[in-house]
């Protein structure tokens, strides 16, 4: 017997196409389940909007039904802040995409929320211009989503977190109502800037469908190099130095210690880098003009910097080919899931001064009580944010439990960040009180009850 569907369903099937409102078996495999690994679980509907109307429309048919809602882009999110729970409607963004507009005099890009970041990188380059943002899921991720979540990536050191290159954004909150500024200035100061709240919100205050982005010049050319360093301090050094005396100073700087390149030239099979393991690699970057000029000054300064000690070795690109080998290694762990046991991943922030000994006290406690465990290490130091692996066998939940704990007391002991650049989503919201004080998150909740009262917005995501 055909079941009637719930009220809600009904509404949103009379507002909307028939396309649009998916449910049972017509949801795909893709919105049940995020990147965090969390068990399939099917919502009570799909709804996929085309327009912000269509999202106002939505919102406010499950605000007056009092329906719980979890929106999601590209569904690589670690967090499961992305991940439906049973009875929730998942709204995907993932047809509303395109680029809007490039304005080259204003130096920005109009982009939809659903599109993936790829796409607007490439269509930056093609206008001349640099996109900020980049991570290692950029073919996938949406921007939508890297802007939920405030996200990270590769560049921070030189263009700064999601929020640094949001100059705009369109959203809608709880009720259906449109919130629009898409501002395109970079001085703005015509009273609060609401934007801010919803960048790193992870869809708990209203949902991005548009943005303005602020793009950067693209350079003519990069140079890479993957050098040895001989201790936690001395790449510290190496970051402040070299700096110093690159004349268009740093865009990458990826530090990876032995354990990392242990497993990529391990079970990954990547070539050794070095015939002697170095204590910690790192990939750095420096923009250039492409002139041969600059190459020369760059090999100049690895030379000298070698002279000196800070560095042990290094391979310097020549070639296209030569810098994807070099990525190739700090982006391996997008293949651990076929070679390795269970995993699971941290991602936290540490002031750069206790990167060693919050490493250590880690380390150290992973051996005495998991000593078969696989520990990987690696992060973007410069901008504070550590990432370790850990691959176990039999990995159960107690097990899981008991390493985050563990974890994330060490980092709390330093007065780190429990999260970095993921989020918190589900997986975190029992630590966040470990990096927020108590006034801050009475504070939050105060802000999430105003804008959404009924509590529709990603429930249960960061508290």
């Amino acid at each position: 017997m055909m079941q009637t569907p719930p009220p809600v369903i009904t509404a949103l099937r009379a507002a909307l196409k028939p396309d649009q409102v998916l449910t049972g078996q017509d949801i795909p495999a893709r919105n049940r389940q995020d990147a965090s690994r969390a068990p399939e679980t099917e919502p009570l509907a799909l709804v996929l909007p085309r327009t912000t109307a269509d999202v106002a429309a939505i919102l406010s048919i499950c605000n007056a039904h009092h329906q719980p809602v979890i929106p999601q882009g590209g569904m690589t999110g670690l967090v499961k802040a992305a991940h439906p729970d049973k009875g929730e409607i998942a709204i995907s963004m993932e047809r509303m995409v395109g680029i809007e507009e490039i304005d080259a005099q204003a130096g920005t890009l109009t982009v939809w929320a659903g599109t993936p970041l790829i796409t607007i990188q490439q269509a930056a380059e093609e206008a001349g211009f640099l996109c900020g943002i980049d991570l290692g899921a950029r073919g996938s991720c949406s921007i939508g989503g890297n802007i939920a979540t405030n996200a990270g990536g590769n560049q921070v050191l030189r263009y700064g977190m999601a929020r640094r290159n949001v100059l705009g954004l369109e959203a809608v909150l709880a009720d259906g109502q449109i919130v629009t500024s898409m501002n395109k200035m970079l001085k703005n100061n015509a009273g609060y800037d609401w934007t801010q709240l919803f960048i790193g919100s992870e869809g708990t205050l209203g949902l991005i469908t548009r943005a303005v982005l602020a793009l950067h010049p693209r350079p003519a050319g990069v140079e890479t190099a993957l050098v040895a360093v001989g201790s936690t301090q001395a790449a510290i050094d190496l970051l402040r130095e070299i700096n110093r005396r690159l004349a268009g100073g740093l865009q990458v700087f990826e530090a990876m210690w032995s354990d990392f390149l242990d497993v990529a030239s391990g079970p990954i099979g990547l070539q050794k880098p070095f015939a002697q393991a170095p204590v910690l690699s790192v990939l750095l970057e420096t923009p250039t003009n492409g002139t041969q000029a600059d190459k020369e000054a760059f090999e100049t300064v690895l030379a000298g910097l070698a002279e000196e000690g800070l560095i042990e070795d290094a391979i310097i690109a020549q070639s296209d080919k030569d810098r994807a080998r070099l990525w190739a290694y700090r982006e391996s762990p997008y293949e651990y899931g076929r070679f390795l046991p269970p995993l699971i991943g941290f991602d936290v922030s540490v002031p750069i001064g206790a990167f060693e000994v919050t490493i250590q006290r880690i380390k150290q406690d992973m051996a005495s009580r998991w000593p078969q465990a696989i520990v990987v290490t690696f992060g973007h130091l410069a901008d504070s944010n550590l990432h370790m692996i850990m691959a176990v066998e039999g990995l159960d939940a107690d097990t899981k439990q008991a390493i985050e704990e563990m974890v994330y007391h060490h980092v709390a002991s330093v007065s780190g960040s429990v999260s970095a650049e993921h989020g918190i989503g589900r997986s975190k919201r029992d630590y966040l009180a470990l990096s927020r004080t108590a006034s801050e998150l009475a504070l939050m909740k105060t802000i999430k009850h105003a804008l959404d009262p009924h509590g529709i917005l990603s429930p249960g995501r960061i508290f």
